[in-house]
């Protein structure tokens, strides 16, 4: 028999702990709550039961020391620890260390994260499980190429142009497009850089570059009883460094018989690893509508409330059903799908250059009405750090059609009011405005292709020097946020900190 959950620590801060919390009061589950120096006032701290101090600000001294973590656990006695998304979520260290532990812990088996989490050794598994995936090759032994000469021989074969991957991880880091081979060496060497220093593998792997796609995700979830089923999809296109800003579900260029091969594909990827909860088959979809697989994400997404809005499914409490080793008590055919939504991504930076833009909000009024859904980690007087990533919110809508989901995003930004710091809710009324977005026209160039009507903005080389200096240094905190960053681009003393502090002021 299932034994529910008695208290359940959230391993994460922010907007997600709060959502997290909040399914779990209404379950009567008790919550724990962890959180580094930086984080003794914030929203999640206020509102767990429970709260535990984990250690200073930078995350690799908090929030990613696991033996910190589990031992908080054992002093809480909690039953099982939900981690959220970003930090320790995709660690298949820390799932082992929890079962280890005698603690649930909300989300796969250690062995699936494993699988799903090395690039090349995932799509060698969706290859052989018979699920499409990009053209390409993964070197000697499948574990990257052990030579400039090897990786640009293989680009010949495949054919340019191509794009050079991290094989360790994803987010963009250690990932180069190469259109010819007069820049491969140099792309090749970069990409082998950056994923040493974002993932401590320099290990790429190389795939035929797909032109102009969209980027189409299908959520999963699975129970311990082996039944698997697929929510739809969402469109993830509209994206800046590799990273989502906007969401929407369903996908303008997906129909019922295209979410269906869609959905087909992506629960057979996740039986393939013997998957359990809630996860993610990303995919890139070409001109043609050819979908190919791009990775999994072995965890809740950060735009789960869309699918939510669309299906009437509480996500979160499907993975704590799971997690208790309830069935889903679900079949594909109920899944049923209702309307359009959208989510915009709320951050703490300038509309025009994306700097981060940390401080103290000193005025907070929240969009409300019909189908408005903000979920937020902040409050009045709260603080936005610069040790972790400046997500102030997701501000989610539904409607019966896609139209009126994005006029009542259109509302509900005009009456979002943030004082104190810059917020990028002018970028996103410009994006929701433009004719190609509204006309569902897009895939993840649009923000490079339209950037000077997006942002206002005309850069000088100067000026787009200096943006592209703080635009990495501000993704590496973001990275490190999530556990993927070296400790030294996260140190609270590095220049690199003193150059984002300096910018921002």
């Amino acid at each position: 028999m299932p034994t529910p959950f008695r208290k359940v620590l959230i391993a994460n801060r922010g907007e997600i702990a709060v959502r997290v919390m909040r399914t779990c009061r209404e379950m009567g589950i008790r919550t724990v709550a962890v959180y580094s120096e930086a984080d003794r006032a914030a929203l999640h701290v206020r509102r767990a039961d429970e709260a535990y101090l984990l250690g200073p600000p930078p995350a690799r001294e908090s929030y990613l020391v696991i033996d910190k973590i589990l031992e908080v656990a054992q002093r809480a006695g909690v039953d099982a620890i939900h981690p959220g998304y970003g930090f320790l979520s995709e660690n298949e260290e820390f799932a082992a260390a929890c079962a280890r532990a005698g603690v649930v812990f909300i989300g796969p088996p250690a062995t699936a994260i494993r699988d799903m989490g090395d690039k090349t050794t995932a799509r060698a598994r969706m290859a052989a499980a018979g699920v499409p995936v990009v053209p390409g090759r993964s070197g000697t032994g499948g574990r990257g190429f052990a030579t400039v000469e090897e990786a640009l021989e293989a680009a010949r074969a495949i054919g340019f142009p191509v794009m050079l991957k991290a094989a360790a991880g994803g987010g963009g880091k250690g990932m180069r497009l190469v259109e010819g081979e007069a820049k491969f060496t140099a792309a090749y060497q970069g990409a082998r850089r950056e994923a040493q220093s974002a993932f401590g593998d320099d290990a790429v792997y190389l795939e035929k570059a797909v032109v102009q796609p969209r980027h189409v995700e299908v959520q999963v979830f699975a129970d311990t009883q082996g039944h698997t089923l697929h929510l739809g999809e969402r469109d993830c296109s509209v994206q800046r460094r590799h990273q989502k800003v906007i969401e929407e579900t369903p996908s303008p260029i997906v129909d019922a018989a295209m979410r269906a091969r869609m959905g087909e594909v992506a629960v057979k990827a996740a039986r393939a690893v013997g998957y359990v909860g809630a996860g993610t088959i990303e995919f890139l979809v070409d001109q043609d509508r050819s979908f190919y697989f791009l990775e999994m994400n072995t965890r809740l997404q950060v735009e789960h409330p869309i699918t939510e809005l669309v299906t009437g499914l509480d996500l979160v409490r499907l993975q704590l059903q799971v997690a208790q080793g309830q069935p889903l008590g679900l079949e594909q055919e109920q899944v049923v799908r209702r309307g359009a939504a959208i989510e915009c991504r709320i951050y703490a930076e300038d509309p025009v250059r994306f700097f981060p833009s940390p401080g103290r909000i000193t005025r907070l009024d929240v969009p409300a009405g019909p189908n408005v859904r903000d979920d937020s980690g902040v409050y009045p007087g709260a603080e936005i750090s610069i040790y972790y990533d400046p997500l102030i919110s997701k501000l989610a809508t539904w409607a019966d059609t896609r139209e009126h989901a994005l006029d009542r995003m259109l509302r509900a930004l005009s009456e979002y009011v943030i004082r104190g710091i810059k917020t990028n809710i002018p970028f996103h009324r410009r994006v929701l405005h433009h004719p190609a977005f509204r006309r569902g026209e897009y895939d993840t160039s649009f923000i490079d292709r339209y950037k000077a009507e997006l942002t206002g903005a005309t850069e000088t080389p100067d000026a787009r020097a200096t943006v592209a200096v703080v635009a990495a240094v501000v993704d590496a905190i973001r990275a490190e946020a999530a556990g993927e960053a070296p400790a030294a681009a996260a140190d609270a003393s590095s220049p690199w900190r003193s150059a984002v502090r300096w910018r921002c002021r």
